[in-house]
């Protein structure tokens, strides 16, 4: 089995695989109060519940955004398991062609996902990642990746206006059941939900016409679902686990470094 850690600004995506396919997936929060000892105490207990040990574990690949994060994972993997875990980063063997960018700016997480949607649907695509940050990633169709943007996150959106406006509550981030509100709770769901989808529209309407062909929008992480369940959205795919099967098939190909 191999063991699939990926650190994100909010939550830490983990996974297990086997080589053909991944079974299982957890999230926890990510805390840089934890120790290491109290990580591999909940990693053991989350295997303890599908029947796995430490000694399952193989093989470990972990992406990064939370370099903070790093020693505490990598300690806990050393440790709890015996095996250093390969960290993702711009340099290591893929599928995507990141030659265009400068590499040393390029994060993990969009390394992952941009592997995970160009092996799995191939390209040209845009990938559209819904976490703390929303981020765009632009591939073509032999796997090049030719930038992208990044707009602030639905939560963050969220927290932002209720922290400078002193009048607004915190809102649950739901759909509303009309764009013209009625109250202040429905007008803030309609403006930051209904005008999310709007921004992903906007955003890869525009890099469509830059590419000058179709391609496909994929959708990814724990908030998409608040812009693909609304009517007429942007979105062609929705893949809320291709963050860990990036992670799956990065580790493939990098297993024989270790």
């Amino acid at each position: 089995m191999n063991l699939l850690i990926d650190i994100g600004n909010t939550n830490i995506k983990l996974g297990l695989a086997n080589s053909e396919r991944n079974l299982f997936t957890w999230r926890i929060a990510t805390d840089p109060k934890k120790t290491a000892d109290e990580f591999g105490m909940i990693l053991f207990d989350l295997l303890e519940t599908r029947g796995y040990k430490f000694t399952d574990i193989k093989g470990i690949i972990m992406s990064s955004v939370v370099p903070s994060m790093n020693y505490t994972l990598e300690h806990m993997c050393t440790y709890y398991i015996g095996i250093k875990p390969i960290m993702v980063d711009a340099y290591i063997n893929m599928s995507v062609n990141f030659d265009l960018i400068n590499k040393d700016e390029m994060g993990a997480d969009r390394i992952i996902c941009c592997e995970a949607a160009y092996s799995i649907y191939g390209g040209p695509c845009i990938i559209v990642d819904f976490g703390t940050a929303t981020t765009f990633n632009v591939l073509d169709e032999n796997g090049v990746f030719l930038g992208g943007a990044i707009a602030p996150g639905l939560k963050l959106s969220a927290e932002a206006l209720v922290n400078t406006a002193a009048k607004l509550p915190r809102v649950e981030l739901a759909v509303p059941d009309t764009v013209i509100a009625r109250n202040t709770v429905t007008n803030m769901q309609s403006g930051i939900v209904i005008g999310f989808k709007g921004l992903v529209q906007g955003v890869t309407d525009a890099m469509k016409k830059e590419l000058g062909c179709p391609a496909k929008v994929i959708a990814t992480g724990g908030l998409s679902e608040l812009v693909t369940k609304q009517k007429d959205n942007p979105i062609d795919i929705v893949d809320r686990g291709l963050s860990i099967k990036g992670l799956a098939l990065l580790y493939k190909l990098n297993a024989n470094k270790v």
